[in-house]
């Protein structure tokens, strides 16, 4: 991530994280959500990520940027609220077959799966699941988290409050603004 372009479109935002993120990318098999959710005005959730400014359906979002393996898989997961301009933009070096799921994660969350222009190439309204039980092994709570599949190559992917997309219509083929290539460079 270089130059001054994109410079005016990442940012470093606050305070370490108190709570950790949701979702994260995975072999296809893994996340679900449910359009209920809270999404009323209130302070963004304080993290040391990287943000970016994306355009969805004509609306500003700042997304935290998850560009390493760590971060995306931790994701979305414990929040317990996510702004309604907020969120977190996956990217990838190479497209791929990607799959989210719902780890740790006690809200409903949107997930766009997107091209290297940012074109959507799948959506999914992935609802919370039960928290990993005492009983459980990782294993077992992992095999039985469902997936939701970009169903197709993508290079990116962004996760916004859950019914978020629904409500501004987003759809396949729909592009979201961004400076895609420099976000991977």
């Amino acid at each position: 991530m270089k130059g001054s372009a994109f410079a005016t479109w990442v940012t470093a935002a606050g305070l370490a994280a108190a709570l950790s993120a949701c979702t994260d990318t995975h072999p296809v098999n893994e996340t679900p959500s449910r359009p209920e959710q809270r999404v009323e005005a209130a302070a963004p959730h304080p993290t040391a990520q990287p943000t970016v400014s994306v355009a969805i359906a004509g609306r500003m979002f700042t997304l935290e940027v998850a560009g390493d393996q760590r971060t995306q898989t931790r994701g979305l997961g414990g929040r317990t609220f996510i702004d309604a301009h907020g969120g977190m933009l996956f990217a990838y070096r190479k497209s791929r077959e990607l799959a989210m799921v719902m780890r740790d994660c006690p809200i409903a969350i949107d997930v766009a799966f997107l091209d290297d222009e940012g074109r959507v190439l799948a959506l999914h309204a992935m609802r919370p699941e039960l928290p990993r039980q005492p009983s459980e092994s990782h294993f077992q709570y992992e095999a039985r988290l469902p997936a939701y599949s970009s169903g197709a190559p993508a290079r990116f992917a962004v996760e916004v409050a859950g019914g978020r997309l629904l409500e501004l219509g987003v759809a396949v083929g729909d592009r979201l603004v961004a400076p895609w290539r420099e976000i991977l460079e």
